[in-house]
């Protein structure tokens, strides 16, 4: 049974907001401007982002209300929340430990049917885990249709507040205290918002639709450490320890709750195992650079975009810039939800012709995984 991508909506928070107005939202650290916000923004090519707060740094949306607004925009006439067979959801940043986010959009959306609700925690790739999954539970019949979001709320974890009292401690053992670039970095880089799209087992009646080919990820923990993190510490072996093997007292001094990048091992792997992959899924699908008409790569930043095409070149599994689409600059990196994002995008943009082949590529640094998908335009 075909599965086909039938319609996509979106909900981003607020008003847009420049590169010179963020530090408004996200406060500063000691009260001083940031030094690391304008090389890191220079290198990312980010203009503008959404934020789900006001200028006071007040929360405006929750997580899970940004999906389930993202979940009713796929809902009409032919279509309410009482016929999704299967909500399957994906964030980095859900609001709680317990209970799943999943479920927090499934009491958001209400309705009178009970239905089933899966939920992916992790970083980039759980907006495709979540699609995945309904891809398979309509493929094998298990479900007439499924509603996936993917969602994220990083810009709480921003705050200066989440700093400041590392940002104290540091003040009494040196004279200009800064905060470790692993800890900054994330600032400048990450945005709100969700996106849905809806699988069902026919295309649509009305306007383009997109098959779904195949939805291959893999993961590199086997031989990688951990690159990106939250609520733990990196040791000096490379290993993680989790937040709750330190002392409360210690989870504000130590900023560990904080969103962290290792940016050199970043730098050294992330584009190079991407291509790996590639090259893998080439051979396993028997598909070439020539059969791609759109290439939409999720990009964590613009600084990425000139590695790929020349790596990729340099390998002989080279995309012409030409046929990439991405919308980074315009709506930043929403994480999980940057795939969707470029879906949602590309499906109403008109230009989309039928028989035309989309592959998706998503980079998870955290430790890194990777998801490609092939659509076909129907």
């Amino acid at each position: 049974m075909d599965v086909f991508i039938t319609k996509a909506a979106k909900f981003l928070p607020n008003d847009p907001v420049g590169n010179d107005d963020m530090e408004a939202f996200l406060g500063m650290v000691d009260g001083k401007p940031s030094k690391a916000r304008r090389v890191v923004l220079r290198r990312n090519g980010i203009q503008q982002r959404y934020y789900a707060l006001d200028r006071h740094g007040h929360v405006t949306h929750t997580n899970a209300q940004m999906a389930a607004n993202a979940v009713k925009g796929l809902l009409d006439d032919h279509l309410t929340v009482d016929d999704i067979d299967l909500l399957s959801c994906g964030t980095s940043t859900p609001e709680q430990i317990l209970p799943s986010h999943g479920v927090m959009v499934h009491g958001e959306l209400g309705g009178n049917k009970n239905t089933e609700v899966v939920s992916f925690a992790g970083s980039c790739c759980t907006g495709v885990d979540a699609m995945k999954y309904a891809y398979m539970a309509v493929k094998l019949g298990l479900a007439q249709n499924a509603a996936v979001s993917a969602s994220e709320r990083t810009s709480p974890w921003m705050r200066a507040s989440y700093f400041q009292k590392e940002s104290e401690q540091l003040a009494q053992l040196e004279s200009q205290p800064m905060l470790a670039f692993e800890k900054e970095f994330l600032r400048w880089m990450l945005s709100d918002g969700a996106f849905a799209l809806l699988l069902q087992s026919k295309p649509a009646a009305n306007g383009p639709s997109l098959r779904v080919d195949w939805i291959d990820i893999t993961s590199f923990a086997n031989t990688k450490e951990t690159c990106m993190y939250a609520g733990a510490e990196k040791e000096n072996d490379g290993k993680l320890k989790g937040w709750t093997s330190f002392p409360e007292e210690e989870w504000l001094t130590r900023s560990l709750f904080a969103l962290k990048q290792d940016t050199r091992m970043l730098s050294e792997n992330i584009v190079r195992l991407g291509v790996d992959f590639l090259i893998q899924l080439g051979e396993k699908h028997q598909f070439t650079p020539d059969d791609v008409d759109w290439f939409l790569p999720h990009l964590s930043s613009m600084f990425f975009k000139d590695r790929i095409l020349a790596d990729s070149k340099e390998r002989g599994f080279f995309i012409p810039e030409e046929r990439w689409f991405t919308n980074l600059p315009k709506i930043g990196n929403i994480g999980s939800a940057s795939a969707f994002a470029m879906i949602e995008e590309l499906m109403y943009s008109g230009k989309l012709k039928q028989g035309q082949k989309v592959l998706l590529m998503i980079p998870e640094s955290a430790r890194f995984s990777y998801c490609y998908c092939m659509l076909t335009v129907v």
